[in-house]
């Protein structure tokens, strides 16, 4: 009998891993537009919670460049280190971290870059390195997939998206019960809540991250459509009633909220990005949500307040890191602590 810690991302951070923007060719803004904005998200990140305590936060910097602005920008408040990487988009480049029987071990998938779209040297290697840092046992998974593809509650199961995890271009022939089947070995979940597809533009095909996030066990949030011309209307809508039709692994028929979704948000060519205020990440006891400045983050974020009582809810932009593709929770993997939190028995 394996006994599994893998809590809900409410629950106690010992450390979060990032890598910081280095390679301007796998840049659609220049990268003095994304450092500001990276290393404002980490500074509210890393900030004292109400015990005093700091997270510990450790930045991967590809280039003495890339190093240089992460020490400029963090200085003490964070350990860097060189290593090689392509890309910055460490929730999928990296492990998904748990604990079982008591020993931290580091999950982890094939990366084939996104379906083939982005094959960086380094980023199919460094989720192995960040797990001998994380001085964690690496267990290899038979799956291509990314941790951005996965949403857990601490309590036995996990939501995903088909159009990612059965989509050709990354497990070809694989069928859902088989995907189900690695799953609930890798990670103890005893059951997977699928939602059909993701949102439009986003190239990772469908993550789940962007689209619906557990905010306790039993209670899962989603976006609405926002403005008269939003693209994600259709998605958005659809994803709302599969999700009022779900119910979790102890039963429970799922409690859906809801906040309004960014709106069209577009680059400078005038192209559709996959803008999202779910791509939080919680830090202590505060949750660092991307924004876009759009007339929506106002009452998205005093929604978020109401439904996170216990944390400190920050709105931090996110335009020019939005341009490579994702946001906060795209940039971080995180080790739980704190073993005293809920366990999954399998």
């Amino acid at each position: 009998m394996n006994t599994i810690h893998l809590p809900h991302e409410t629950h106690p951070v010992d450390q979060v891993f990032t890598c910081w923007p280095a390679h301007q060719a796998y840049w659609p803004a220049p990268l003095e537009q994304v450092w500001p904005e990276f290393a404002a998200f980490l500074k509210a990140l890393v900030q004292p919670g109400r015990d005093g305590r700091r997270m510990r936060l450790t930045i991967l910097a590809a280039t003495a460049e890339a190093e240089a602005a992460a020490r400029q920008a963090l200085g003490r408040q964070a350990q860097i280190l060189r290593h090689l990487y392509g890309d910055v988009w460490t929730r999928d480049t990296g492990p998904v971290f748990l604990y079982r029987n008591g020993q931290r071990e580091a999950v982890r998938f094939t990366h084939n870059g996104w379906g083939g779209k982005y094959l960086y040297p380094g980023d199919a290697e460094v989720g192995e390195h960040i797990a001998a840092l994380a001085s964690a046992r690496s267990r290899p998974v038979d799956l291509v997939a990314e941790g951005g593809a996965f949403e857990f509650d601490g309590e036995g199961t996990v939501l995903t998206t088909r159009q990612c995890l059965l989509n050709p271009n990354r497990n070809p022939g694989v069928s859902e019960a088989r995907v189900e089947a690695h799953l609930k070995s890798a990670f103890g979940v005893e059951k997977v809540l699928w939602i059909d597809e993701g949102m439009v533009a986003d190239h990772t095909d469908g993550h789940i991250d962007n689209i619906v996030r557990f905010v306790r066990p039993g209670v899962v949030i989603c976006q609405m459509p926002f403005g008269g011309h939003d693209e994600q209307a259709a998605v958005f809508n659809a994803i709302r009633r599969q999700l009022e039709t779900m119910h979790d692994a102890r039963g429970r028929k799922l409690q859906v909220l809801t906040i309004p979704g960014p709106g069209r948000v577009l680059d400078d060519d005038g192209e559709l990005m996959p803008a999202s205020y779910l791509n939080w990440v919680i830090g202590s006891d505060r949750i660092i949500v991307p924004t876009y400045g759009t007339q929506s983050e106002a009452r998205a974020l005093t929604l978020l307040r109401r439904y996170f009582k216990d944390h400190a809810v920050t709105g931090v932009r996110a335009n020019a890191i939005l341009t490579g593709g994702g946001a906060f929770h795209c940039v971080t993997c995180h080790v739980p602590g704190d073993l005293n939190c809920s366990e999954i028995v399998s």
